[in-house]
């Protein structure tokens, strides 16, 4: 492995991030003292560093910052583009001041700008680091695709690496403040367990799952829908085109909705409402004794 032949600048243009262990371990345990911990230098047991990158290694190290206890940062050195494929290889160390070694998974890494602007996320296996010793800093190149870019030139000064901790939330119900307010504690517990039924999404996935659909009086139609949010970010919808079909596969109502930046958190599914006016009903006696709601193709 040859990936310190990177590092070759003493001279550090990104920023540091930290969270707590708790946000991204199970293993609660830790440390009880409040004296801060300046981290050792680790080196990957597959590298054989030279002894003038050591030097580099060494005088980037010495320059972190020390750390609260229970921590795990990411501490941004430099990112250069590789000419070939357009990878940005971020630099940085990956930290722990936990009083044992840890070996994590996968966990979605974000590329952010001075002022937070996300600029290239992307999930990693964080594995590839071996096991990380107790109160060490360990040097590593993290490639971002040009899939997984946002903006079209390299970060200059001011950047940081940031552990999405969103990304190892379960999938969960996300109720609006009026549907809190209106439904019973064992509606929302049927929610809930419906919700936690449906098939796992697959990453950055949304979809559109229907629950209910009750014809009115006035000749309207009610769909209630979960929102199916499979991103590790918020998405924001301002505009939805649904259709609606049975049991039969007749098209039974068609519409846009102006949804005024509804918001979906990531990894949630959010229960909403939609109101289909008698105008838009195709067909009267619909069979819902199965249904589907959806994006029409052509929107």
């Amino acid at each position: 492995m040859a990936l310190f032949s990177f590092f070759k600048k003493t001279q550090k243009t990104g920023k540091d991030s930290t969270v707590s262990s708790t946000e991204l371990l199970d293993d609660n345990a830790g440390s009880s003292s409040d004296d801060l911990i300046q981290t050792e230098l680790s080196y990957h047991p597959d590298w054989d560093v030279p002894k003038e990158q050591q030097y580099v290694f060494r005088f980037l190290s010495n320059e972190l910052e020390a750390l609260k206890p229970n921590q795990l940062s990411l501490s941004g050195i430099d990112i250069d583009l590789h000419e070939g494929n357009g990878d940005w290889l971020v630099k940085a160390f990956f930290r722990s001041s936990l009083d044992q070694p840890i070996k994590m998974g996968q966990v979605e890494l974000l590329l952010m700008s001075e002022n937070d602007k996300v600029l290239a996320s992307k999930q990693f296996n964080l594995e590839v680091l071996d096991e990380v010793p107790a109160k060490s800093d360990r040097p590593w190149v993290f490639a971002f695709d040009k899939q997984s870019q946002k903006v079209a030139d390299v970060p200059g000064e001011g950047w940081k690496l940031a552990f999405n901790v969103q990304s190892l939330v379960p999938h969960q119900l996300d109720l609006a403040p009026t549907w809190e307010e209106a439904l019973t504690a064992d509606q929302k517990e049927a929610l809930k367990l419906t919700v936690e039924s449906l098939p796992k999404l697959k990453d950055r996935e949304v979809n559109f799952s229907g629950f209910q659909a009750k014809p009115q009086e006035n000749g309207s139609l009610a769909i209630s829908l979960f929102i199916r949010n499979g991103h590790s970010q918020h998405i924001t919808l301002d505009q939805l085109p649904l259709e609606v079909t049975d049991a039969t596969g007749d098209l039974v109502a068609r519409g846009s909705f102006t949804l005024d930046s509804l918001e979906v958190k990531a990894n949630t599914s959010k229960a909403w409402t939609f109101i289909f006016p008698a105008e838009m009903i195709q067909k009267q006696q619909a069979d819902f004794s199965r249904w589907t709601v959806r994006v029409p193709q052509q929107a």
